[in-house]
């Protein structure tokens, strides 16, 4: 099974490039105004022509709640190839979205315990992939992007197919880990690589692409 790395809130040219250059399958851009990783439609457009000089990089809109109208100028100014839904959007919202864009749709759903794990269901047959990320803590203002990670083994009990992405935490230092935990394949990093919030520093975006290839399916290959 072929590793998936993606390198989400990206909102430089120098950390995109980084991104590339490390090995990244897919880059991830904030259309969230709370978040510090958020980008304008301007920058979006910028940022993903350049990654667009690799043409196996995917280029990934994180949107969080939002409206049509909003999806519209994404979709006109940065065109990418994958929405992720990071709000509350409903199974018949993210059905909506997906036929109206025409593009691949990514739930993010938010895991702190056993009881979380029953919103999966009704998004398999809605949803292109399910993002399994950690549940903000109480009072946060950010659905994702909070640098706390889940117990993975709570998803033991789920048959967890190519569709599922695992994010929530991670690091170089914890990767590898995850992956052995879960038997996931894909993984997705914001905080992780970061020396401050929304400052994604490409050592440690280097550090972790390189970690996760050593240590997936993939990597242990003989």
């Amino acid at each position: 099974m072929a590793l998936f790395v993606k390198i989400c809130g990206l909102s430089t040219e120098a950390t995109v490039r980084a991104a590339k250059q490390a090995g990244a399958d897919c880059i991830g851009l904030v259309f969230f105004p709370k978040s510090p990783r958020n980008v304008s439609l301007d920058q979006g457009a910028r940022l993903a022509a350049i990654a667009r000089e690799h043409p196996a990089l995917v280029v990934a809109a994180l949107t969080v709640d939002a409206d049509m109208a909003l999806i519209d100028a994404i979709m006109e100014r940065v065109s990418p190839d994958l929405l992720q839904l990071h709000g509350r959007e409903t199974p018949d919202r993210v059905r909506e979205i997906r036929a109206h864009t025409g593009v691949q749709v990514m739930k993010a759903l938010g895991i702190r315990d056993a009881a979380d794990l029953d919103a999966i269901a009704p998004y398999r047959d809605v949803a292109d992939r399910i993002l399994l990320d950690a549940k903000p803590p109480k009072g946060a203002d950010l659905p994702g992007g909070n640098g706390v990670a889940f117990d993975w083994s709570l998803l033991e009990s789920l048959d967890l197919d190519r569709r599922f992405m695992l994010s929530g935490g991670l690091k170089p230092a914890t990767v590898a880990t995850a992956l052995a935990a879960t038997g996931l394949n894909e993984v997705d990093v914001s905080s992780g690589v970061e020396t401050a919030p929304g400052v994604k520093d490409p050592g440690l975006i280097a550090e972790f692409v390189g970690a996760a290839r050593r240590n997936s399916l993939e990597g242990k290959q003989p």
